[in-house]
């Protein structure tokens, strides 16, 4: 019981060898008039952004009109359902495309047809029709092989329920339709044919500087915290997902359908690696065992919103490769994946800004500035690192999934996952264990130091206007260390020939 005017079936790239094999079973429609126009619509094209027979037909039925002029590489053919007589009418945009695509009826008749190469009318197919309950139900179905170079490229099929384009009416059609695809030696698509072996080859990868990345915790005299390791099980999970993405599309491609093992395996891999990775984001950027032990409630709100929306990102993508292309529902799935994906981006992008804001106050008030500028210009390459990934994985993956040729449709998949694995990188060598990482508090020792130096040029500079001829300089704060020497002895009267060497010694930076 479906209203829609248009239904995409299918999207699938054929080399030669190829075919597709369509099967109508159980047509009816819902007021029953012979007289309607019912039918399939299927164009070759050279990528998935190009789309010749539904450009400037969005108000009106294609199949009512007269194919429009089209391109050389492009191919638009219509299949009308003539109801009444019984046919299903093979429509060709020229007759040059009847000697370049070849529709029979069914295997059978493939074997012991031979199209006439000058013949130019329009191809007619039966339609058997039975009734039940009163009602007329109709099958039909044809094959196209895919026989040489002419005929290599995308195909796009629609079916048209062309009495819904009148607003003053609503037919609603019941049917079922069986397709088959596949190429020589494979069911998958000539863009898809290369991504088993590409997600088995990342998955490796991304184990590989897994445990490079466990070794250097376990080697590192530097202080490890929870989140480093958090880091090593998203990249393991990671590794995970590839591998049973890989294993998946494997039985897809001999199987022409997906175990529903290896499936559950990867959904649940991928469902539990999209929720650390946006976890782990999220405390790096909070700055979570860096340099605070606990999340502020303004933390804690933000977790309470990313992680029930990163869990509903999945679930919802889960239910989008369950689901047909042509479902009712799929069109709304795949709005819903994009928004909520969308959303969870922004709210990484939160933290990072806090502590960025955070840190530009601090850097100002506490006395600690080169420390606090130093985070600073961390956590905003990490925003930079964040925008990249962000625009990357969605944005830029998008124009190569539209742009590229259909035989290299595994580009964008392959870019995506260069580039998540980039960003892995960076932000591990970034918030690495190190002493001289600028992430990391410094020492009681260190800030010792930075205070003495600071007073020592703070006494240059005022001894160098003479204001402060005579003055002894006391160190305000506690040593912490009994063996260090406190600044109060080290600093005696000043005379003018201490200070002159006192300044020379400044100049040649040996107490910078």
């Amino acid at each position: 019981n479906d209203a829609r005017r248009f239904i995409a079936l299918s999207t699938f790239g054929f080399y030669t060898g190829g075919s597709l094999e369509v099967e109508l079973i159980n047509f009816h429609a819902t007021p029953e008039n012979d007289s309607a126009v019912f039918g399939f619509s299927l164009d070759k094209t050279i990528n998935d952004g190009m789309n010749p027979s539904l450009d400037g037909h969005q108000d009106h039925c294609i199949l009512q009109d007269a194919i429009k002029k089209l391109d050389n590489n492009e191919i638009v053919i219509y299949f009308k359902l003539d109801l009444k007589n019984k046919k299903l009418r093979v429509v060709y945009a020229k007759c040059k495309d009847k000697q370049i695509v070849h529709i029979y009826k069914n295997k059978e008749d493939m074997k012991k047809t031979v199209p006439g190469a000058n013949n130019c009318e329009d191809l007619n197919l039966d339609i058997t029709s039975t009734i039940k309950n009163g009602h007329s139900y109709y099958n039909a179905s044809f094959i196209m092989p895919v026989e040489s170079l002419q005929e290599e490229g995308l195909y796009n099929l629609f079916f048209h329920s062309c009495p819904n384009y009148n607003p003053d009416t609503e037919t609603f059609v019941d049917f079922t339709v069986e397709i088959v695809e596949q190429n020589q030696q494979s069911y998958l698509s000539a863009g898809d044919m290369p991504l088993p072996a590409l997600y088995c080859m990342m998955s490796i990868l991304f184990l590989l500087s897994g445990m490079f990345w466990v070794f250097l915790l376990k080697q590192s005299k530097h202080p490890v915290y929870k989140i480093h390791y958090m880091m090593a099980v998203l990249v393991f999970l990671k590794a995970v997902s590839l591998a049973f993405h890989g294993v998946n599309y494997h039985y897809i491609e001999r199987l022409g359908v997906h175990l529903a093992t290896w499936a559950i395996l990867f959904y649940i891999a991928h469902l539990l690696k999209g929720a650390l990775l946006f976890v782990v984001l999220v405390l790096v950027g909070t700055g979570w065992t860096f340099i605070k032990h606990v999340l502020t409630p303004r933390d804690k709100k933000l977790f309470m919103a990313v992680i029930p929306l990163q869990v509903l990102a999945n679930v919802a993508e889960i239910i989008l490769e369950e689901s047909e292309e042509g479902a009712r529902e799929y069109a709304a799935w795949t709005n819903f994946v994009t928004l909520v994906d969308l959303l969870c981006c922004g709210c990484i992008l939160f933290p990072v800004v806090w502590s960025i804001k955070h840190l530009q106050e601090a850097s100002q008030t506490d006395g600690k500035a080169a420390m606090n500028l130093r985070k600073l210009k961390l956590f905003r390459h990490f925003y930079v690192m964040i925008l990249c990934y962000i625009y990357s994985t969605r944005i830029i993956v998008y124009l190569l999934k539209i742009t590229a040729p259909f035989q290299y449709g595994w580009l964008h998949e392959m870019f995506r996952e260069m580039s998540t694995y980039v960003f892995f990188v960076l932000t591990a060598y970034k918030f690495r264990p190190a002493s001289q990482n600028p992430y990391f508090a410094l020492s009681e020792e260190d800030e010792d130091d930075d205070v003495e130096v600071v007073l020592y040029l703070d006494i240059c500079r005022l001894t160098e206007s003479g204001a402060t001829e005579g003055l002894k300089k006391v160190n305000s704060r506690h040593d912490k260390d009994a063996n260090k020497v406190p600044l109060h002895q080290s600093l005696t009267e000043v005379t003018e020939e201490e200070k002159d060497a006192l300044l020379g010694k400044e100049s040649s930076h040996e107490y910078d």
